[in-house]
């Protein structure tokens, strides 16, 4: 009796399994026909793959809308391609197999025309607003808003009713509202009016000012008054929220090249601020850095995600033993003689260039972004902040509160501090002060190579990238006060903040010039910075 009802549960549920299995069969024989050259052929099978349940389908279909699908023309395998190098990286869209390396030649893109690419934008916009991740289904009423029609419109009404994401139902209801503004009906006309004066969708802000559009004559061509009170009253509201955004999304680009300049500089502290030396070539430390990236991620093209916790460690190691090999070399016959300092690292920085010109050649090298380094995460349709600044604001920050913490609660950060104030005191009491002095430019030069690691994933990779920030760097050390980390930071900061605000009406270069105007300005008030040393061996 027990082994008869084994048998009967085993048969309830054996036909619930063979169609799930067949239908990932049929899925994956569906996709291995798309290379079929009949538009109509894949138009009929791009239908019967939207019908199937496949979590791999709306990724298939949207690399297919974006021309990006390709087949090997060996097996006609359906595959994806990265370029890398002179060759591309192929990977099978439906095992995610890496298949290596191989020639253009090899493989074809999968052709499209513009009715294939409306079925496509069509299919994939109804997919994704089934998605049970809230983001993939934010992204697609956004691409619907942004290109909308009555299909569109429409394909919002249908799927609204199961939404249960406010933020997803707003930008639905925006989509429905540009449509609905087009009515013929009065009532229908005002709701969609009072939705979209709340929007902040460029679209509906364009909406609002058709409706106040005038005529040779300038009289309004709308004739309802009360709509045209509306839609006045919905750009004034929209205005001002723009405004609020606007700002936001400037203080956090002037956060982050705070922190680009903070990365930069507080290495330079170090040197300069420590130690006393004009290093002119700190540029081109960092510029060493954000080459030691390149090369890991030469070195490992399948691991780019992981490249950044392999570039960062050993760009501080490559960059600081060029530092040391730099301090034992030239520096330490100088200490004392800043101007015969300035111009021996002048010369250092221009072999370091002409170094790397050798190697790599004088062409700017592309620095590949890991994949949770990229994209942006939209707050809404007006304010988007980039991951990669908000990934170097976090970075330079952990940076800077380690690099205190070093100075502060290490024993090297002692003698360091000791032989800065007091080089005579800090030898008679045992501080070997060469020694001192290798390892703090060694630290200065590291942290360099680490603000080069960053810099790469903003900027292209090229021999004249130190000299580009050379300036910038001294502007924010004297500024916030020689040897004082805090007042680099503070310098940094506000620095980086102000030059952004100045950018939208003054222009980049003019920017610059008026920030290093007012420091000019401000070091004549205040000599030493905002945040100036004290005590004796200061005032010595």
């Amino acid at each position: 009796m027990p082994i008869q009802i084994l048998y009967l549960l085993l048969a309830s549920l054996l036909p619930m399994q063979l169609p799930a299995e067949s239908e990932v069969i049929g899925f994956e024989a569906l996709v291995n026909q798309l290379h079929v050259n009949s538009y109509k052929e894949k138009e009929a099978i791009i239908k019967q793959i939207a019908t199937l349940k496949d979590s791999r389908k709306v990724t298939i279909l949207q690399t297919m809308q974006d021309g990006d699908l390709y087949y090997r023309q060996s097996d006609k395998k359906i595959v994806y391609r990265k370029k890398t190098g002179d060759q591309y990286r192929i990977t099978d869209v439906l095992s995610k197999q890496d298949l290596g390396l191989v020639d253009s030649g090899t493989i074809k893109k999968i052709k499209v025309n513009n009715k294939l690419r409306r079925i496509l934008r069509s299919v994939v916009a109804r997919l994704s607003l089934e998605d049970d991740d809230v983001d993939v289904r934010l992204t697609a009423v956004n691409n619907i808003v942004k290109n909308i029609n009555d299909s569109g419109a429409e394909l919002l009404r249908e799927s609204m009713p199961a939404e249960q994401d406010e933020d997803v139902r707003a930008a639905m209801k925006t989509g429905i509202a540009l449509m609905d503004v087009l009515s013929d009906e009065p009532s229908v006309r005002h709701e969609a009016v009072d939705v979209l004066a709340q929007s902040v969708y460029p679209a509906a802000k364009s909406r609002l000012e058709d409706i106040l559009e005038k005529d040779e004559a300038g009289n309004y061509i709308e004739t309802d008054v009360q709509l045209l009170k509306k839609a006045r009253s919905g750009i004034e509201n929209i205005d001002s929220k723009l405004e609020v955004y606007s700002f936001l999304e400037t203080a956090f680009f002037g956060l982050s090249l705070g922190s680009v300049l903070l990365l930069i500089a507080v290495g330079l502290a170090i040197t300069f601020g420590v130690m006393g030396v004009i290093n002119m070539a700190h540029g081109e430390l960092m510029m060493i850095g954000a080459y030691t990236t390149y090369v890991v991620q030469l070195m490992m093209p399948n691991h780019i995600d992981y490249s950044l916790f392999v570039a960062i460690p050993l760009a501080f190691v490559v960059a600081g033993l060029f530092g040391v090999a730099i301090e034992r070399s030239v520096i330490r016959f100088l200490y004392g003689r800043p101007l015969e300092t300035l111009l021996a690292t002048f010369g250092i920085s221009l072999i370091l260039q002409q170094m790397v010109r050798s190697i790599f050649s004088p062409l700017n090298r592309s620095v590949a972004t890991p994949e949770w380094m990229s994209g942006s995460f939209e707050v809404n349709a007006a304010l988007s902040l980039t991951y990669n600044r908000f990934y170097v604001i976090i970075f330079s920050l952990l940076v800077f509160f380690f690099l205190l913490a070093l100075l502060k609660k290490t024993s090297l950060g002692l003698q360091v501090r000791a032989v800065s104030q007091n080089r005579p005191m800090a030898k008679a009491m045992g501080v070997r002060s060469e020694w001192v002095d290798a390892l703090t430019f060694g630290l200065g030069s590291g942290i360099a190579g680490v603000a080069g690691v960053a810099l790469s994933q903003l900027t292209n990779v090229g021999p004249n990238l130190g000299q580009t920030y050379i300036i910038d760097s001294f502007m924010v050390v004297v500024f916030g006060g020689v040897g004082n980390l805090w007042g680099t930071f503070v310098s940094a900061m506000s620095l980086g903040v102000f030059n952004k605000f100045l950018e939208p009406s003054t222009g980049a270069v003019l920017a610059k010039i008026l920030v290093l105007v007012l420091i000019i300005l401000f070091i004549q008030k205040r000599p030493r910075g905002m945040f100036p040393q004290k005590g004796r061996a200061v005032e010595n």
